[in-house]
């Protein structure tokens, strides 16, 4: 039986995530501290604050990807082991991974493993390749479908990362730094994407140091700073630098040679 023939039963009102004093340390030093965050189905929240505020941490929590000191996680009211079931429920696109990772792998191709987690060892059937071109069409990536993903620019492959997630149809789509470093047109395919999948009722968590053309679906923000949540509510309005007009948010994820400085864009 494969993940998806598990029968799974929410609970009405219980939240898609629920932190409760969250807390990580890494070699003993406290990363989060006590933070607690419930997101609601169909909720679109961003994770915002400064580099190294905890940000990606969070999430990595969220996901049991970074373990807990001190708190618990909750992910469609199950935790521990309970969470194992709905694994195929969510979607993640981690910060920056390179879609392409020397392996000689077309677009389709790539976008077809994200249905492994839902029909599990058995062979895909008509339903599968209808996702998978489904999640390909919704990044605007149809016509580069045969192309391996190595042709394919920086912004281009972060897309079909997106279609890789999307293709497994989640109920939930955990996003880190999304839109950092690509493009102003692999940007707006970002958010036409997640303009499609909240419209079918899909939940969002996603993790940006700017929002750019995803600030319209976003229905709440949550500011990380110093480990800590430091404001749950409306968007803030952008200050300083990131106010001024024409500023965009196309940052390089990666530090100097030289004098090995952080580029802007760098979390954990």
């Amino acid at each position: 039986m494969s993940p998806a023939d598990t029968p799974v039963i929410d609970r009405p009102g219980v939240p898609v995530v629920d932190v409760r004093g969250a807390t990580v340390a890494y070699e003993r030093t406290p990363v989060l501290t006590g933070v607690d965050l419930r997101v609601s189905a169909g909720e679109v929240v961003a994770i915002l604050g400064p580099n190294g505020s905890g940000k990606s941490t969070l999430v990595k929590a969220i996901l049991g990807l970074a373990p807990l000191v001190a708190g618990s996680v909750a992910l469609f009211g199950a935790t521990g082991s309970g969470v194992r079931r709905h694994r195929h429920r969510i979607g993640y696109v981690p910060q920056r991974l390179g879609a392409g990772s020397g392996v000689p792998a077309t677009v389709g191709e790539v976008v077809a493993a994200g249905r492994l987690a839902r029909r599990g060892l058995r062979p895909p059937r008509p339903a599968d390749r209808d996702a998978v071109a489904r999640a390909i069409a919704a990044v605007g990536l149809t016509r580069r479908a045969d192309d391996p993903v190595s042709a394919l620019s920086g912004g281009q492959q972060q897309r079909v990362l997106i279609a890789r997630a999307l293709a497994a149809e989640p109920d939930l789509l955990v996003l880190d730094e999304p839109t950092a470093g690509v493009d102003a047109t692999s940007q707006d395919a970002f958010a036409d994407a997640l303009r499609s999948f909240v419209s079918g009722g899909g939940t969002v968590l996603l993790v940006a140091h700017e929002l750019g053309p995803l600030q319209p679906l976003v229905t709440r923000a949550i500011v990380i700073h110093s480990g800590r949540v430091a404001h749950d509510g409306a968007v803030p309005e952008p200050t300083g630098y990131h106010a001024l007009p024409g500023h965009e948010h196309v940052h390089p994820h990666a530090r100097t040679d030289r004098t090995g400085i952080w580029g802007p864009g760098w979390d954990q």
